[in-house]
């Protein structure tokens, strides 16, 4: 598969919308700058492209895998290595009350643009699971373990998780609605080299 991307932002949040067309078997996976063009991720740096109204109007038709990292986090609990439990948010870094309110405006965002949403993925950390809760409350996520946070990973431990991140993005969407995936920037940077911020904003 070839995939294609573009840089939108939501209510201050950055999303990225990739859509993949068929290609031959044996093409590398691939990732491009614009919705207008294609470019193997190791031949040109990602960049942000803002999306237009008719970027919207796109998303709004279907088709696309849209990554969403979770929301702003409280950088001075750092997650429990190696002691991590999925089980025991206290083990993890946790979303503060403002990521939880700019998620709730993310989602609210989505809708009030009327972007369908048919399929939700979600790391399993607290964080990832919190935001999903709070953007899209009446989705049923699907809580995927291969979007596991990987920056404390070994890269054996990362490779099947890129892996996945790279099949989720690349695997065409049907039925008129979206796939979005709400997880992790470090891996996004894995695999496109691409580190989303969080709560990036809009300068005036």
């Amino acid at each position: 598969m070839k995939t294609t991307c573009a840089f939108a932002l939501i209510e201050c949040f950055a999303v990225m919308a990739f859509s993949a067309t068929p290609a031959l078997a044996d093409d590398p996976p691939s990732a491009a700058v614009a919705l207008q063009g294609l470019a193997p991720v190791a031949a040109a740096k990602f960049a942000e492209v803002a999306a237009t109204i008719d970027t919207l109007r796109l998303l709004r038709t279907g088709g696309y895998t849209l990554y969403l990292r979770h929301g702003n986090t409280d950088n001075t609990i750092p997650d429990r290595v190696p002691a991590v439990d999925l089980n025991d948010c206290s083990t993890q870094r946790p979303l503060t009350e403002a990521g939880r309110q700019l998620m709730v405006k993310v989602g609210d965002a989505i809708r009030k643009a009327h972007i369908p949403i048919g399929e939700l993925k979600v790391s399993p950390m607290c964080r990832a699971r919190e935001s999903a809760a709070a953007a899209f409350p009446k989705l049923s996520p699907e809580i995927d373990h291969n979007l596991m946070y990987v920056a404390n990973f070994t890269d054996g431990e990362k490779a099947p998780i890129i892996a996945n991140t790279r099949r989720l993005l690349s695997t065409p969407v049907t039925g008129g609605s979206n796939r979005l995936v709400l997880a992790h920037a470090p891996n996004l940077m894995e695999l496109i080299g691409y580190f989303p911020k969080e709560g990036l904003k809009l300068s005036a």
